[in-house]
């Protein structure tokens, strides 16, 4: 893989008078409609009570942020080797390409997080014997799989009037699981195999990326990275660490003595404790350390992604670089402990169960009530069902001959819902809450 290849700067000018194509991506996404939702969805603490605990917004305004940091840094340094491309980029498209994906890496999270993508997932494993013989392999596989990264890249990479135009290199740097969901071949060891990244609906979108950007073919359907995902992974592993991390202690989940061990490590000798003394409150505290652990982190991944730049382009490099930098056994550590006081807490646990039930509930409603419908049944309970839905949601399914098709649009919908909307139609759906009953 080269530069001007990944960047596509042959076919495309990266600018416009003083706004390039990637300033373009990046206000496409901020403005769009399932980023706008992200302010109700849950990072960690679902339906937070605390106005400095952070929803899937903030996270991905924080992400985007770390982000461009760690793009314009490697981008300087690309283009201080390759003076050639400075005709077609700069650092600053960099920064914005890392940036926008960054923005949009987490738009097609269902509500409620994993457990949302579990309830999913589950739904379909457990309708198996009545749903499975309607889809390909390949479609089932999807269905039993629910996966944020994919649901995200079918939003991005959506034609048409309702798409976002976004740019190819946009479009992968954003893609960290260049896989779909069913595989004939496996390869083991490397990050970018963990999940998959498409479904089977998206191929055409897909291919035409890994295509067109030139990038190295693993086996069928399975790509390596493009190299600008690897910062778009660092800016969201160092924000859910060290931000996870502040809002548990925040929350009094992790101790405030050993908040500042942590950060203090990471510092090394950089940390100043007698600092600390001159800012009054304990939070305050914690978000400077913050601030200054963060950069230390981008450092640090900036670093090794230069010391691998070959490798990376090569397609022989796929680990995380948060994994493989000095402070990545502290990062180990912070992870360990997140698990055990934050992402299990007691509350977290309880909201996580009851999230899991309303999609798996709605599920239960509308499913049926497509495959009713597909199959030419009329009776009253899945009409009214349909009913249900949104005007512009039925006039999507009435434009899908394909049941898969079809549930791919009703998937739509639901990932597409926030945590609070979720939760009120599954009680009107339950009948536990009626028009005019408060």
């Amino acid at each position: 893989m080269n530069w001007n290849q990944l960047l596509n700067l042959e076919s495309a000018q990266a600018h416009f008078t003083n706004r390039s194509q990637f300033d373009r991506d990046f206000d496409r996404i901020i403005f769009s409609h399932p980023f706008r939702r992200l302010q109700d969805k849950t990072q960690v603490h679902p339906l937070p009570e605390h106005d400095f605990v952070h929803n899937r917004l903030t996270h991905s305004l924080e992400v985007s942020s770390v982000g461009r940091s760690l793009g314009r840094a490697v981008g300087q340094n690309v283009l201080d080797r390759a003076p050639e491309l400075q005709k077609f980029i700069t650092a600053h498209d960099f920064g914005t390409i890392v940036a926008s994906a960054a923005l949009a890496h987490d738009i097609g999270n269902p509500p409620f997080g994993h457990s949302g993508e579990a309830s999913i997932s589950d739904y379909f494993k457990e309708n198996a014997q009545d749903l499975e013989k309607y889809f390909l392999k390949e479609e089932w596989a999807d269905l039993i799989n629910f996966e944020g990264n994919a649901q995200g890249l079918r939003l991005i990479a959506k034609s048409g009037s309702d798409g976002l135009k976004l740019t190819l290199p946009t479009k992968a740097a954003f893609i960290k699981y260049p896989k779909p969901a069913r595989t004939e071949k496996t390869f083991e060891g490397r990050k970018s195999q963990k999940k998959f990244g498409y479904f089977s609906s998206e191929k055409e979108q897909f291919d035409e990326i890994v295509h067109t950007l030139e990038m190295h073919q693993l086996a069928k359907g399975q790509f390596t990275r493009h190299p600008l995902a690897f910062l778009v992974e660092a800016a969201d592993d160092i924000c859910y660490s060290i931000i996870d991390l502040e809002d548990g202690c925040n929350l009094g989940l992790i101790s405030y003595e050993q908040t500042i061990s942590f950060f203090g490590r990471i510092l090394g000798d950089k940390f100043q404790p007698e600092k600390l003394d001159k800012v009054t409150l304990a939070k305050d505290r914690i978000g400077l350390l913050r601030a200054l652990v963060i950069g230390t982190l981008v450092d640090q991944c900036v670093e090794e992604f230069l010391k691998n730049e070959k490798t990376i382009l090569a397609g022989d490099y796929d680990r995380a670089l948060a994994d493989n930098i000095h402070s990545s056994d502290v990062l180990k550590e912070i992870q360990t402990i997140s698990v055990e006081k934050i992402y299990r807490s007691r509350k977290v646990v309880e909201i996580e169960a009851a999230g899991y039930r309303v999609l798996n509930g709605m599920l239960g409603v509308f499913v049926p009530a497509i495959v009713a419908s597909f199959e030419g049944d009329k009776l009253y309970k899945h009409k009214l069902s349909l009913r249900l839905l949104p005007d512009e949601v039925k006039q999507l399914l009435d434009l899908e001959d394909s049941l898969y098709n079809k549930l791919r649009v009703l998937l739509d919908f639901i990932s597409g819902m926030t945590d609070t909307y979720a939760v009120n139609l599954h009680r009107k759906i339950n009948g536990t809450a009626l028009p005019g009953m408060n």
